[in-house]
């Protein structure tokens, strides 16, 4: 078999670049032995604003532009519905809070997307004796969905293996290589976290940030928007909501853990008083890096292998847009952007 491309890995960044190569009518093959889930356990929420301190997201109305009508495609691939547009609500805790929020309202990037009013909450399910703030432009994607359409799509035509791929069975041959039996011009890598195994570009300061979720069944709570305190809350349907994230440093493991679910638990309780049921808990390692930008890039020895990662915390912004400067990279020779590019830890 001749590709000119092989995937390895096929979460939020692999199908991104995937459906970047499809547009373009590039061949490729897909190999995902799902051993990375942060894709599928993330939130998968697009929002342009970090509502810890009220300030822009990196580069947000590029990647914004880029996102929506890239997902909006997908939608009409598919015949289905993955983009969930659904307005923000941050609960204020304090007049101090409010203040920030005015004065955030009054930036450039932030005034399109940010309300600049106290809205009185409505809901006597949830506390918010200081109100709330108003972010639009938002939502979620509903990424499970979308991967699994995916991933059939391409079992179907053949270009999905479910398998591990094995770095020691690349051979070089010049400006190609081969893998097995398949000859590609380029494989690239986006295998998430699972990166720290891959002996060609392990070295990259791929750190990795465990995260933990909830979903609760609360049929008394009765939110059809995101509200974001501690934690944040997301409305999925038939009263269930997914609540999170933690975020943890030293453990790399993918398994649930009790104090994990004690933190969601306690914060989520500080802003909301209506009994509830937890149906599940998740967690997965998010693909972080120390100075939270992407890594995208060619090895350094060998041109033909290349990565697209370190997607963090905001995959559904990032993907598009990281896809299309890599292949812009490696058809056209247009250069990274510096921020972006493995070079910078070279």
């Amino acid at each position: 078999m001749q590709v000119d491309y092989i995937i390895v890995g096929f979460g939020l960044a692999g199908l991104a670049f995937a459906e970047t190569l499809e547009r373009q009518q590039k061949s490729f093959v897909v190999f995902n032995d799902a051993s990375q889930q942060s894709s599928l356990v993330a939130a998968s929420l697009y929002n342009p604003v970090i509502l810890k301190r009220f300030t822009p997201v990196w580069d947000v109305q590029d990647q914004l532009a880029i996102a929506l009508p890239f997902y909006k495609q997908l939608e009409e691939k598919f015949n289905e519905s993955y983009d969930d547009q659904l307005n923000i609500f941050r609960v204020f805790t304090s007049v101090e809070e409010q203040n920030n929020w005015f004065a955030a309202c009054d930036k450039p990037v932030l005034r399109s997307y940010m309300h600049p009013e106290v809205i009185t909450n409505q809901n006597k399910a949830v506390r918010a004796p200081f109100g709330l703030g108003k972010v639009s432009g938002t939502g979620k994607i509903r990424n499970k969905k979308l991967l699994a359409d995916y991933q059939e799509y391409l079992l179907q035509e053949g270009r999905l293996m479910r398998e591990t791929f094995d770095y020691e069975s690349i051979i070089f041959n010049g400006d190609q290589l081969t893998y097995k039996e398949m000859k590609a011009k380029q494989i690239v890598f986006c295998e998430g976290f699972g990166l720290r195994k891959n002996p060609f570009f392990k070295e990259l300061p791929l750190n990795g940030t465990k995260g933990e979720l909830i979903t609760i069944h609360a049929p008394d709570l009765k939110l059809d928007t995101i509200v974001k305190s501690s934690v944040f809350v997301l409305p999925l349907g038939q009263d269930t909501y997914k609540v999170g994230a933690t975020f943890e440093h030293t453990d790399k493991s993918s398994q649930p853990t009790e104090n994990a679910k004690k933190e969601l638990i306690e914060k989520l309780e500080t802003f909301i008083n209506v009994p509830y049921d937890i149906v599940e808990h998740e967690a997965g390692i998010r693909p972080t890096v120390k100075d939270r930008r992407p890594l995208l890039g060619r090895h350094h020895i060998h041109k033909q292998l290349t990565v697209l990662n370190g997607l963090g915390t905001r995959g559904v912004l990032l993907a598009p847009k990281m896809a299309q400067l890599l292949y812009e990279h490696l058809e056209n020779g247009i250069s990274l952007p510096k921020e972006v590019s493995v070079e910078r830890f070279s």
